[in-house]
C-alpha cells in the first residue's frame, strides 16, 4: 500500500472525477466534485491536493480548483 500519492496522480484523479461531474453542468458539478473528495480521498491525499492548490494548482481543471476551494472551507 502507498502511504503517498505523488502530486501528478492526484491532479490526474482530481481532473477525471471532474470529467465525471461536468457532464452534469457546473451547478452540480462542483458540489459533486467537492463531496467526492471529501468522502473517499484519504486525509492525507486531500492535504496533498490542497497543498498543491495552494501552490497554484497548475493543471487542474476549472471545476476542480473551484471545488478544492469549495473543500477547504
Amino acid at each position: 500500500m502507498h502511504t503517498s500519492t505523488s502530486p501528478d496522480r492526484l491532479i490526474y484523479m482530481a481532473n477525471q472525477i471532474g470529467t465525471f461531474f461536468n457532464s452534469q453542468g457546473q451547478d452540480k458539478a462542483v458540489p459533486g466534485i467537492t463531496e467526492h473528495i471529501r468522502k473517499f480521498w484519504d486525509p492525507r491525499m486531500r492535504k496533498q491536493i490542497m497543498a498543491h492548490l495552494e501552490a497554484g494548482g497548475e493543471g487542474l481543471d476549472p471545476n476542480v480548483r473551484v471545488a478544492l476551494a469549495a473543500l477547504k472551507n
